[in-house]
C-alpha cells in the first residue's frame, strides 16, 4: 500500500520528535486502513509496514500495561508469531530482539493460560501468575527512547520501504 504524506506534515512531525514522526506514518497506515488493522485488510501492508505497526502496538501497550495487556488485547500473535523479533535484530537492536525472545518463550510455554477470556479481577491477577514478563518489561521501559530513536531514525533513512509497496512488479 502506498502512503502519501506532504513534507510539511513530515517536517512538522520531525520538530515534534521521534514518537510523533513515527506516529504520522502509523497512523497514515491506519487512515487508509480504514481506521484499524484486521485480518481482511492486513494484507495491503508491506512487510516494513507490518514491522512499524508491531513496534507501535508494542510500544503502547507495554508502555501502558505490559505484557499482559498486549496479548490480552488479542496481540500477541502479531508480535510473536510474525517475525518481528527477527527484523529488530537485522535492523540494529540486538538486545531489544533478544527480549522479544524471551517474551516469546513465555508466551509460547503459556500460550492458551495467558490469552483465554478473563474477568477484570483475572486480568489483574495476571500480573502475579506471570512474573517473568517483570523484568523484560522493566527492560523495556528503560530502554524505549533509544530503541525509538534507533527504529525513527532507521526509519527515516529507508523511508521509501515504510511508504511504498514494493511487492508488486513494475506496469501493474
Amino acid at each position: 500500500m502506498d502512503i502519501v504524506i506532504s513534507d510539511e506534515r513530515f517536517r512538522k512531525a520531525a520538530a515534534e520528535g521521534m514518537d510523533a514522526f513515527l506516529a504520522l506514518i502509523t497512523d497514515a497506515y491506519l487512515d487508509a486502513l480504514g481506521g484499524e488493522l484486521t485480518a481482511g485488510n492486513m494484507s495491503r501492508l508491506n512487510g516494513w509496514q507490518h514491522v512499524l505497526m508491531s513496534y507501535r502496538y508494542f510500544q503502547q501497550e507495554v508502555m501502558e500495561g505490559g505484557f499482559c495487556q498486549l496479548i490480552q488485547n488479542g496481540l500477541g500473535p502479531y508480535i510473536f508469531d510474525n517475525p518481528f523479533a527477527k527484523v529488530m535484530r537485522e535492523v540494529g537492536l540486538h538486545d531489544f530482539s533478544k527480549m522479544l525472545y524471551k517474551a516469546k518463550r513465555v508466551y509460547d510455554e503459556n500460550k492458551q493460560e495467558l490469552t483465554r477470556e478473563r474477568t477484570d479481577d483475572e486480568f489483574m491477577a495476571m500480573y502475579e501468575h506471570f512474573p517473568q514478563f517483570d523484568d523484560l518489561e522493566d527492560w523495556f521501559i528503560e530502554n524505549e527512547e533509544d530503541i525509538t530513536a534507533h527504529i525513527a531514525h532507521y526509519v527515516d533513512e529507508h523511508l521509501d520501504d515504510f511508504l511504498h509497496d514494493r511487492s508488486r512488479k513494475k506496469g501493474e
